[in-house]
């Protein structure tokens, strides 16, 4: 068939699959919607078929589109592994790699992370994108995420990279000026400060666990929502409330005794961290030895690694 004379347009098939869209496919491809869907029709026309039925709200595969799909991916794929291998340099890695990670994570662990990979290999540059909303790898384009949470994206790897460990923490003028607390219960009345959204823990609702394992839940009422844990952290500080936080974030605020922390005897659940990246695909050498090396460097890190 002559349609494979040429891989653009199964590259453009199956960035189109991906995507879920010609306009986010012309977007990750850089080339105009026209272009795009005139690539398409021409595959099609080609093939004799049609591969993909479009309304004006969804997009569907056919099953000849399925069959084809498979099989340009495997070609797609030689095709990149061979250009990779004739134009590789061995001994030194470089190109552009896109990172994200969420915002505090990000700020505080995966920057560092990165720019030590950067110290290591002057020839790679790099992009962090730092967000907490959900993020779709192969649809917006990176090579590499590392997140908290639970991972529902079944197109990616996840690579378990360490946990987060969260602690219920107060102002020690907070903790001073109300009742000793002795069950989760006795804060039913106390201020709360909450991480906004439900991806990594409820806004509105605390779990801990003792040592026998037995739950404790508590329904809050914040008085403050953030965005950002750092924030939270802060007015924590500030003395508004008690909240929930990665023990990383305010170890020196505990060991001066600016913070205290409550109910110590419980155990919040811990937060799984993964390092994510498209599961169909060859990666470039650069991205392959990203994903190993933050898996070393987060193995380091003796606040993720719990025992």
């Amino acid at each position: 068939m002559r349609a494979f004379e040429d891989l653009t347009l199964l590259r453009a098939f199956t960035v189109i699959v991906e995507c879920g869209s010609i306009s986010a496919a012309a977007k990750r491809l850089r080339v105009s919607q026209p272009t795009l869907s005139r690539q398409l029709r021409t595959l099609e026309e080609l093939c004799g078929t049609v591969l993909l039925r479009r309304d004006t709200h969804q997009m569907s595969v056919t099953e000849t589109g399925q069959r084809l799909l498979a099989d340009a991916r495997t070609m797609l794929t030689h095709a990149e592994e061979a250009n990779r291998r004739l134009h590789a340099d061995h001994t030194t890695l470089s190109g552009q790699l896109h990172v994200f990670a969420t915002m505090d994570l990000g700020q505080w662990i995966i920057t560092p992370l990165v720019s030590r990979f950067l110290k290591e290999h002057p020839n790679v540059t790099a992009t962090l994108a730092l967000t907490n909303r959900p993020l779709h790898v192969i649809q917006e384009g990176c090579d590499v995420g590392i997140i908290p949470g639970k991972i529902t994206d079944e197109s990616v790897i996840a690579r378990p990279a360490g946990k987060i460990t969260l602690q219920l923490a107060a102002s020690r003028a907070l903790v001073e000026g109300r009742p000793p607390v002795k069950t989760l219960a006795d804060l039913q009345n106390w201020p709360w400060v909450a991480l906004a959204g439900s991806q990594f823990w409820s806004a509105t609702e605390v779990t801990m666990f003792d040592r026998k394992g037995i739950v404790q839940t508590l329904r809050t009422s914040p008085v403050l929502i953030s965005e950002g844990v750092t924030s939270i952290r802060e007015a924590v500080r500030a003395g508004i409330g008690v909240s929930l936080l990665p023990d990383w974030l305010i170890e020196k605020e505990i060991e001066s005794g600016e913070l205290v922390t409550v109910l110590p005897r419980l155990k919040a659940q811990e937060l799984p961290i993964h390092i994510v990246y498209p599961g169909q695909r060859i990666l470039p050498a650069r991205v392959s030895a990203f994903i190993d090396f933050s898996v070393r460097y987060l193995a380091g890190i003796e606040k993720l690694n719990p025992r």
